[in-house]
């Protein structure tokens, strides 16, 4: 079956790293494009940024223009995003997603930024 599981959340001092990592497994990853979402409570769910099938940058979200960077390996059917310097409000849990013939969503992880 289909799965996207996320991985590499934490906890991380203000100024810190964090390297996420979505797994794929059940469908032709290197077919999709892939995207990765955040949400905070009550909040709309917000989207990050996203790749091409082929591993070129779709976009940012202008809040984490150059401190994230979304990157894939289709040999490993994994999607990464990089997140450097994070800040407080970058604390969300953290989802990647699959948008092709069909769209999936992963379970999420959660990322707290917080001295």
């Amino acid at each position: 079956q289909v799965q996207l599981v996320e991985s590499g959340g934490g906890l991380v001092q203000p100024g810190g790293s964090l390297r996420l990592s979505c797994a794929a497994s059940g469908f032709t990853f290197s077919n999709y494009v892939m995207r990765w979402y955040r949400q905070v409570p009550g909040k709309e769910r917000e989207l990050v940024s996203g790749i091409s099938s082929g591993g070129a940058v779709l976009r940012y979200a202008d809040s984490v223009k150059g401190r994230f960077t979304i990157s894939r390996d289709n040999a490993k059917n994994t999607v990464y995003l990089q997140m450097n310097s994070l800040k407080p409000e970058d604390t969300a849990v953290y989802y990647c997603k699959a948008v092709g013939r069909q769209e999936y969503w992963g379970q999420g992880t959660q990322v707290t930024v917080s001295s």
